[in-house]
Parts: C-alpha cells; sequence; structure tokens
C-alpha cells in the first residue's frame, strides 16, 4: 500500500511540475464565443464594441467555439491556466489590446461568477509556486512606462492602467507567472506546455468590465506591442512572432493559432508603420460592379491612418464620407424600401426575401492587390423583425474613435487572417473555418493539422483533484488497514 500511495504521489507531483516547466514545442488555448448561443440584439454587439476596443514552438493554437452568426460574432474567449499548481482564468482574446491582465483578490467589487454562470478566479501571486511581483527596475516596466509621466523606482512593484476606448479600464501591478496552453504535438494532437508571461493583475477594473452577466476574467491581448503575450513569448524564442484566426460564421467557433500557417496560402499587405493598431492602407471600395467615387484622402482621415483590423469588434465603422455613399449605394439596388431608423444608430428596412439576391457584394481593395469580399447574408443582420445594415458611422462617435475606419468579425468572417509581426505584413482568404489549417514546425520542418474544437477537455487541474481524491481514499484504507491489524 505504500508504494502504491507512493506511486500516486510521485504522479501527483509530476503533473504539477509538468505544468510548471517550460516545454518546447506548440500550444493550445481552448476558445468560446461569449455570445455563443444567445440572441443578440445590434445594441448589445455594438455595445461590446465601445466596451473593448533558442526552439521555436510548432505552434499554439486556440480553437474557438460559438454558434455561428450574427450570435455568435464579438467577444470570443479561452480557458488558460495560470500560476503553479495552475488555475483557471477565462480571458477575451483581444487582437485590439496588448496587455494581458486578470482580476486579483485584491479586486473588491469583481464578482465570483461571469457569464453563463462562469466561475471566475482571483489571482493571487502567493498561491502560485512561480509567480512574482515585477518592480520598475525590471526592463519590461521601463519599457511600458516609457513617455509616462508616471514616478516609478527601481524597488517599486509597476503598476499598469488599460484604458479602452469608451473610457473603460482596468488597473493594477505586473506579475509573472507561468501560462499554461496545450502545444502542437502532431496532425490534430497536443500536450501540454507553459511559458513565462508578464500580465496584469487587475486590482480596480470599471463597473462595465465587471458586469455579472457578461465578466469574465480578464483579458488576453494580442496587440503588436512588445507587452502582449505574443511578442512576449516571439521575444524568449519560443514562436514565431506570427498568429492567424478564422471565425466560422456558419456553424459558429473556429480556429485562432500561434505559428507558420503554410496552408492555406495568403496574399499579405504591409501594415501601416507607427501605428498602435494592425492597420492597413484600402484604396478602394466596389459595391457590386460600381466603385465609390473615394479620394485616397478620405480612407486616411481620423486619429488612425489606414483601416484598424481588429477580431475584437463586431461591426464595421467608416467616416461619414465613407459611410453614407457606401449605404446608399447598397439600398440603391432595392429602390421601393421603405427605411425605418432605429434609435438614430441602424438603418433597417422591411425584407423578407433573399439577401443575397437582392443586395450587392461589397469588396474593399488594399494594397498589393489584397481584396475583401464581404457578402449581404455578412452585412445584413435582422432585428426586430427587420433587416438592418450593420456598416456603423464613426462620425458620430467621440474621442480617437470619431472618423475611424475599422474592420471587425463582421467582414472577417469566413476568412483565415494571418498577422506576420516578423515581416509587419496582414493577408487574408476566404476559407472554410470548421477546416483544418497547417502549421510549420520550425526545428523539425514537419507540417502539423489545427483544426477547430480540437482540444482535448482533460487537464492537468482535473487531474490533480482526481489523484488528491484518490491519495485521500488510498491513505483513509491504509489507516483502516492498520487499526485492524
Amino acid at each position: 500500500m505504500g508504494r502504491i500511495l507512493y506511486v500516486y504521489a510521485m504522479i501527483l507531483l509530476n503533473c504539477l511540475i509538468w505544468t510548471s516547466s517550460i516545454v518546447h514545442g506548440g500550444g493550445v488555448f481552448e476558445v468560446s464565443s461569449k455570445f455563443g448561443g444567445r440572441n443578440r440584439s445590434l445594441d448589445a454587439l455594438k455595445a461590446h464594441d465601445s466596451i473593448r476596443h533558442l526552439q521555436i514552438l510548432a505552434g499554439v493554437d486556440l480553437p474557438i467555439g460559438g454558434t455561428g452568426r450574427p450570435d455568435a460574432v464579438g467577444l470570443y474567449y479561452a480557458k488558460v491556466g495560470i500560476g503553479t499548481p495552475a488555475k483557471d482564468y477565462y480571458v477575451q482574446v483581444d487582437t485590439g489590446s496588448d496587455i494581458m491582465w486578470v482580476n486579483c483578490i485584491s479586486c473588491q467589487q469583481c464578482p465570483t461568477r461571469g457569464y453563463h454562470g462562469l466561475e471566475l478566479t482571483q489571482y493571487n501571486v502567493k498561491d502560485s509556486l512561480t509567480g512574482k511581483l515585477v518592480s520598475c527596475g525590471q526592463e519590461f516596466c521601463k519599457e511600458i512606462m516609457r513617455g509616462s509621466s508616471s514616478d516609478c523606482t527601481v524597488n517599486e512593484t509597476c503598476l499598469y492602467t488599460e484604458i479602452y476606448g469608451d473610457g473603460t479600464f482596468s488597473m493594477g501591478y505586473f506579475v509573472e507567472d507561468f501560462v499554461q496552453y496545450d502545444r502542437v504535438s502532431g496532425d490534430l494532437q497536443t500536450e501540454s506546455a507553459n511559458g513565462s508571461v508578464i500580465f496584469g493583475c487587475g486590482a480596480g477594473p470599471s463597473a462595465d468590465l465587471v458586469s455579472a452577466d457578461d465578466a469574465l476574467d480578464g483579458v488576453l491581448g494580442f496587440g503588436k506591442e512588445n507587452s502582449s503575450m505574443i511578442s512576449q513569448l516571439a521575444s524568449a524564442g519560443r514562436v514565431k512572432n506570427m498568429f492567424a484566426h478564422c471565425l466560422d460564421g456558419v456553424n459558429g467557433g473556429g480556429i485562432f493559432a500561434i505559428g507558420n500557417v503554410v496552408q492555406p496560402k495568403v496574399n499579405m499587405t504591409a501594415l501601416v508603420p507607427n501605428q498602435p493598431h494592425y492597420n492597413v492602407n484600402m484604396t478602394a471600395i466596389e459595391v457590386g460592379n460600381a466603385t465609390l467615387n473615394i479620394t485616397q484622402e478620405l480612407f486616411r482621415i481620423g486619429n488612425n491612418s489606414g483601416a484598424i483590423i481588429d477580431s475584437g469588434t463586431t461591426l464595421a465603422y467608416f467616416p461619414q464620407a465613407i459611410y453614407d455613399p457606401l449605404v446608399i449605394t447598397i439600398l440603391s439596388s432595392q429602390p421601393n424600401l421603405k427605411l425605418q431608423p432605429i434609435h438614430d444608430d441602424y438603418t433597417c428596412f422591411d425584407y423578407s426575401g433573399s439577401v443575397d439576391e437582392g443586395f450587392p457584394n461589397v469588396t474593399f481593395h488594399f494594397e498589393n492587390s489584397l481584396s475583401l469580399k464581404v457578402y449581404p447574408r455578412d452585412y445584413l443582420f435582422p432585428f426586430d423583425g427587420l433587416m438592418c445594415v450593420g456598416w456603423q458611422n464613426s462620425g458620430l462617435l467621440s474621442g480617437d474613435k470619431k472618423n475611424i475606419t475599422l474592420l471587425g468579425d463582421l467582414v472577417l468572417s469566413n476568412k483565415l487572417v494571418l498577422y506576420d509581426l516578423e515581416n509587419q505584413t496582414i493577408g487574408w482568404t476566404e476559407y472554410n473555418c470548421s477546416s483544418s489549417i497547417k502549421l510549420k514546425d520550425e526545428i523539425t520542418g514537419s507540417v502539423h493539422l489545427v483544426g477547430a474544437h480540437s482540444l482535448p477537455s482533460y487537464s492537468c487541474r482535473s487531474a490533480e483533484k482526481s489523484l488528491t481524491f484518490l491519495l485521500l481514499m488510498l491513505l483513509h484504507g491504509f489507516l483502516i488497514v492498520r487499526w485492524l491489524l
């Protein structure tokens, strides 16, 4: 009996060490859609948009869950393990922000349950054998604070404040710990791995980010700055500094993968330099067979140069000088429509026919002959018995969002979008997001299939609970035997 206890104790210990040791290979997070299985109005979708804005791994895959458009477009979240022993956290996957953060034990107003009753967890650095505070003297903090007026002396804890476009925020301090994921180890196969990542420990998020109905544990930023998770893993030599997503607007879910995607082939265009987001230069807009009379200057108005590509946003936004001719040209294909504006925000009308047969495709053109075609079924939404246009007028917005051109999930669904930060390019191609893509292992040269919804449900955390229970039962039986003897 003592030998059996020893064996199970060693299994449990190895499991804990396994989750906290650095393993070379690709990895996976399971991602679901926050709006999956729910009927969400355009109001809800727009409200979400305002709130957020050595050895190389073969790849890190984040299979995306959800039920398809229009319910599943919007916020996508992943379950990740953090710390030693690892605890589960549900975080939004967002290409529009640069910092990963989770709510901390010091957060007094954070709910313990969130979206769909998810059990939320507040991170405590003292509960993790591998967790540690980040000081102002560390290079990471120096870079974050560069250009800031905040005082931060060498021995103090490095603080952060992440402010979103509508004024919502998360604030707290930086910590460093292991983030657990599943690395790609073969065709549709994964193994557990982790990497050391610096992230925010949120002590005071704004009320809009902790609503009990929509709350998550935090945000997993996939922006282009050095503070993002992918930039940190890439700088440590663990992954190629590139990732891709494919949002399935038909069946729901899709793929979110870190690594070198070699199939399908994707035509790329240059990112606009010196921009905080993934901006690209748009050159023309085509509605059906007609090209809109829009000068190049109109594509560059506002506070950002070029169009922002952002998977964390649901709809698509244009300055009024672009929005007006775009919508007018689309609706001219049905001259007898009776428009019914709703809340002065949405252009809606009564229509019972096939939208794909009754309305034109819209094609956006970019530098290097890259184009993006959007079908009527993608940009028209049913809403309160009417059909509404998903394009939004950013000229009516305020602050940094006024007059931006931003393309969200409405136009990105059913396309594989590849972000190549090593070469500062981005591209996309129409693709069946319920199928598989291929990632290249940069060490062996082998190519592995990564598919949607391919994550195993087994985790070391569940193993830890089962083994702990089994150890207690074995120990209980051992004591009974000794008492009987």
